[in-house]
């Protein structure tokens, strides 16, 4: 188990207010429309900033500071500035002090996270640093690898089971689409877990922090919709034969994985990123 240390003392690097007296101040109290689940040990938000690598002169992105435990970690680094995306007014209001204690190094960007292109937010290098609301982590994350060389690096906290879907070889349970394209466009290493007790609320499930590097000289040019087009083929009837479950395509599947030197017979849990990235490239071939 994890101890929470953070709850009674300042912030002794700055003269901030303890986490628990802000939530007390602010009536901070978790909102689970929002997937807010508040991380309050001062030591663990460190460690996450930590396995963020030299950050020195980055512009990192923060989604859903809530208090700000992990945006103080962050600022604790030699990182250029912290952009803070909330959508929680209580938060906003919150983290003014924060502000202050930082001048011209946090800046807070009132809006949805869903709604907007991050990249638009400062200038590169960049590097994403969050505690994700479990409810949009997925889709969050789709987003950002659909141009992951946009970033320098990402370094997110999922729920365990994401974490593992992500980090998933061939031929096991967890493998699946969004292991490719994880994998095929970023190096994934999973850092470590937390247990729910360091959460406020508890949530249900551990969580997991992982750092995805993107893979800035990948040698394909697929399209990320094509890749997503021959996954969701192939793992659409996860338990049949590629020769049947790629019918979806709507090309002669014969000849696509005969160029992609692929077996008809395997199934998608059986493909390694390579063999993906030779489908995808046989399909654009075949639909040209």
């Amino acid at each position: 188990m994890t101890k929470e240390f953070d709850s009674g003392a300042p912030d002794a690097t700055n003269n901030l207010p303890p986490l628990r007296e802000v939530i007390d101040r602010y009536g901070l109290m978790a909102k689970k429309s929002l997937g807010q689940n508040f991380l309050l040990d001062l030591n663990l938000t460190a460690k996450i900033a930590r396995a963020a690598g030299n950050l020195k002169g980055k512009n990192v992105i923060e989604i859903g500071p809530g208090p700000g435990g992990l945006t103080r970690a962050l600022l604790d680094t030699e990182a250029n500035c912290v952009h803070a995306i909330e959508r929680d007014d209580r938060c906003i209001a919150s983290l003014q002090e924060v502000v202050q204690a930082y001048p011209e190094r946090l800046i807070i960007h009132a809006d949805d996270a869903m709604k907007i292109d991050v990249t638009t937010l400062c200038p590169a290098p960049r590097a994403i640093v969050a505690n994700l609301p479990y409810n949009i982590a997925t889709p969050l994350l789709i987003g950002w690898l659909e141009q992951a060389t946009e970033f320098d690096s990402l370094t997110l906290m999922f729920q365990r089971e994401v974490a593992e879907r992500m980090a998933a070889k061939p031929r096991t349970k967890d493998y699946g689409r969004l292991s490719i394209i994880t994998q095929w466009l970023t190096t994934v290493e999973k850092k470590f877990d937390i247990p729910p007790s360091a959460f406020t609320p508890q949530p249900k499930v551990t969580s997991t922090v992982v750092h995805l590097k993107p893979k800035h000289d990948r040698k394909d040019n697929i399209p990320f919709d094509l890749m997503e087009k021959v996954t969701a083929s192939a793992f659409g009837q996860r338990r049949k034969m590629l020769r049947q479950s790629l019918k979806t395509l709507n090309v002669d599947v014969e000849k696509l994985l005969a160029a992609a030197e692929i077996s008809p017979t395997a199934r998608a849990e059986e493909i390694d990123i390579a063999g993906f990235i030779r489908m995808a490239e046989a399909f654009r071939a075949s639909a040209s």
